[in-house]
């Protein structure tokens, strides 16, 4: 047990215990949640240093606190990594998560019902991209394109047909499931005929992005979002990258506009991912990651998965698992129950509910984080398959759940101690 571990449970045994029961579950599960990944011990032990007690409203050599002296230099260097790592002319880093980020570019440029665009969520969009549930589809005007119904890919036919006929203050790009690369530079020219302001969010993908294994939205998006976990691997935190000329209505936007003083121990965190991220390791990494999820795609195929647009460009694979004769939901709990952490996940044009949809969606930050490599991969299609067949069995699911642990073993999570 570590020092902190026992720490905490001098003051506060039961919360010692849940935090405990989580790391054994992280460590003896196979987790596929897309935007999920182990951080490193060095960005685990930062976010839980002193920087936890600082207030620090305002900006680097201009605050509204005195005693920032050490904050300045700690919130200067995330940034300055920010900006070497993805060659962008400015970068906040205080939001405190994605959809903070998504947010303050909202404030920083429309007004209550000025109209975006954004992929609609069964598409494989995000909630802050402008559905019906979000603050963002309720204070703006939103419309959403899709994809085709043939290939299940983003139809930028109808992106710039709505674009022009809709004139939209700001055009967003990206999503929470898609699979396939994502079209910057056409984007781009969409968004200048029409005079949009064009928002990359690349939460998803700004590992792969940082590594160079997927096209960078930097060179071709006037404001590029993401949150620094997912495959980039930091703490739970948001940043925004931007052309020079919107970094003031960025930085106003966030503070004051949205928030009070940041997380300066999650900024901490993101600085040390931004390092880690910048060396020759972590590109093997990012590139090992869409091996992986390739590898993983094909083998469920094989196993008779209708997988969406057929397989995968980066480190997410979305499954229907009609074919297997059962919903997205139960078949997600079965393989929770067998060790192997998914969600369920609607597909393009789902003819059930969100909440109880035909697909499952999976990612492989987290098991390439652990040195997983195509084997594996291919073990858990396998796996996947016969908890599919199996799922009402409890009997089959505790074997398969052995077998998971048995090979979690054999792969150590970064930043979790080996029992």
């Amino acid at each position: 047990m570590s020092n902190a571990a026992n720490v905490i449970r001098a003051t506060d045994p039961e919360i010692a215990d849940l935090i405990a029961a989580e790391e054994a579950l992280q460590r003896d599960t196979i987790r596929l949640i897309a935007s999920e990944n182990y951080v490193s011990s060095a960005v685990l032990a930062a976010t839980g240093t002193v920087l936890t007690n600082k207030y620090s409203e305002g900006y680097p050599t201009k605050r509204y606190y005195e005693g920032q002296q050490n904050i300045d230099r700690i919130e200067q260097l995330c940034i300055d990594r920010a900006k070497d790592l993805f060659g962008a002319d400015h970068a906040n880093v205080q939001p405190y998560s994605g959809s903070p980020a998504n947010l303050a570019v909202y404030f920083a440029f429309c007004k209550p019902g000025d109209t975006i665009l954004g992929l609609g969520l069964p598409a494989g969009g995000h909630l802050t991209h402008g559905w019906s549930v979000s603050i963002s589809g309720s204070y703006f005007r939103a419309v959403q394109y899709g994809v085709r119904r043939d290939t299940h890919r983003i139809d930028l036919d109808e992106v710039r047909d709505l674009a022009r006929k809709e004139k939209p203050r700001l055009l967003f790009a990206g999503g929470t499931a898609v699979p396939r690369t994502i079209e910057f530079a056409a984007y781009a020219e969409i968004a200048k005929e029409v005079g949009a302001i064009f928002v990359a969010d690349m939460a998803h993908i700004a590992g792969l992005v940082a590594a160079g294994v997927h096209p960078s939205p930097v060179p071709y998006a006037d404001v590029v979002s993401t949150t620094t976990h997912k495959t980039l691997r930091g703490p739970r935190g948001g940043m925004l990258l931007t052309t020079a000329a919107h970094a003031k209505a960025i930085d106003r936007a966030v503070f004051p506009g949205l928030q009070g003083g940041p997380h300066n121990h999650t900024t901490a965190g993101i600085a040390v991912a931004l390092k880690e991220a910048a060396t020759p390791a972590f590109k093997a990494y990012a590139a090992q990651i869409i091996t992986n999820a390739q590898t993983l795609a094909a083998g469920l195929v094989e196993r008779g998965f209708a997988v969406i647009t057929g397989g995968t460009d980066n480190h997410l694979v979305l499954v229907d698992v009609t074919s297997k004769g059962v919903g997205g939901k139960p078949l997600a709990k079965a393989l929770d129950v067998a060790g192997i952490v998914c969600n369920y996940n609607s597909i393009p044009f789902d003819t059930r509910k969100p909440f109880d949809p035909s697909g499952i969606r999976l990612g492989t930050p987290s098991v390439t984080s652990r040195g997983m490599g195509p084997y594996e991969m291919t073990q858990i299609a396998g796996w996947i398959d016969r908890v599919a067949q199996h799922h009402g069995d409890p009997t089959a699911l505790a074997a398969i759940r052995g077998e998971v642990t048995e090979v979690t073993r054999a792969f150590p999570a970064p930043g979790l101690e080996i029992e």
